[in-house]
């Protein structure tokens, strides 16, 4: 539940939410004080009076270690900046490491030559639902967003801000826990109609992303992509319980950028704690759903490999097992390959509107 609450009071559900207007401030916050405490200093030190050639020599000297000195300084934005760096360089890292078979124990890749055929099928649909729920909530961003009644529900959410995310947080929870709630069959169904509903709630909340632009929608689709398929590999190469294990860790750090996403919204970004949250929201959210993507592809496999299969003589006894459901395991990674987007979106955002 928290995921659902974590994507959409991060997006916030509007077009303002996604960082138009916040990173304009964060950037006015972050770029404008420091481009006008330069110039001021370097006003007051060019234009001392009774200057010779020595005294303009010193000057410059000391404008230049001004300058340098405030181009070195770190805040919120660039402590984030350099963790994801680094959870990058530790992706690619494990990724070697466990790719070229590195580690003590055999992992997913390692027994899929043994697997039987229910596993191979189990895994097989659970991953062509996510494509389908990826390419269904595009879908419908993408119609929401050109659609005239959209861009009215977008002018709702601005006047009514609290409301609106209420509301399609409500939304979220509602389909996505009803839809989890009803038992798997084959086929299309009372499950696959509910799944779609939930996709076009998720597109519902992805829309306000194409009103950064397509271009950067479409970058930060492939860098998504390419993340979601990278960490998906280290998690098959990985032994088979190397990420199962941070289930309590990645809970503590889901409840934190929770609260750090929520309280951006109410805390003013021109301030340090204000930039801190929204870092914490930003990067560490990034680098939280890209751990969940490996816990949760680990899960699927687990779930995959141990779910019992129903025998014919326990049917004909009475006995009965649920089916696997591949619309359920496939949900939570949905969940976090949109959050990535979100989020990478943001970023590419921050970085374009930068004047070099």
């Amino acid at each position: 539940m928290l995921r659902f609450s974590t994507l959409c009071v991060g997006q916030r559900a509007l077009p303002s939410a996604l960082s138009l207007g916040r990173v304009a401030v964060q950037q006015t916050s972050v770029c404008a004080p420091r481009a006008t405490l330069q110039q001021s200093i370097t006003r007051g030190l060019r234009e001392a009076p009774n200057r010779g050639s020595f005294t303009r020599r010193s000057v410059n000297v000391q404008v230049q270690e001004v300058q340098h000195g405030l181009k070195r300084k770190i805040g919120p934005m660039e402590v984030g900046q350099l963790a994801a760096c680094g959870g990058a360089v530790l992706g690619l890292g494990s990724l070697c490491y466990y790719g070229l078979g590195l580690a003590n124990e055999p992992g997913a890749i390692d027994r899929a030559a043994v697997w039987p055929e229910y596993v191979r099928h189990r895994i097989r649909d659970t991953y062509m639902y996510f494509g389908a729920s990826v390419a269904v909530a595009a879908g419908s961003a993408v119609a929401v967003f050109r659609s005239p009644a959209g861009h009215r529900f977008f002018a709702f959410c601005q006047r009514r801000p609290i409301l609106s995310t209420v509301g399609i947080l409500a939304a979220m929870i509602g389909t996505g826990q009803t839809m989890m709630a009803v038992p798997y069959s084959p086929g299309l169904g009372t499950k696959q109609l509910l799944w779609l509903l939930n996709c076009g709630v998720l597109g519902l909340v992805v829309a306000p992303v194409g009103a950064l632009g397509g271009a950067i929608a479409l970058r930060a689709a492939w860098y998504t992509a390419g993340i979601v398929g990278g960490l998906s590999t280290v998690a098959a190469c990985a032994p088979s319980d190397q990420f199962l294990k941070w289930a309590g860790p990645l809970g503590i750090g889901l409840g934190g950028v929770f609260v750090a996403t929520l309280g951006s919204m109410f805390v003013p970004p021109t301030s340090t704690l204000g930039l801190s949250l929204y870092s914490i929201s930003l990067y560490g959210g990034l680098l939280l759903f890209s751990a969940f993507l490996l816990y949760d592809t680990q899960k699927i496999i687990r779930k995959a490999e141990t779910h019992p299969v129903s025998h014919p003589y326990a049917v004909q006894a009475g006995w009965s097992v649920a089916p696997f459901d591949p619309i359920n395991a496939s949900h939570h990674v949905v969940m976090d390959a949109l959050n990535i987007f979100i989020r990478i979106a943001q970023i590419l955002a921050m970085g374009g509107n930068r004047r070099k």
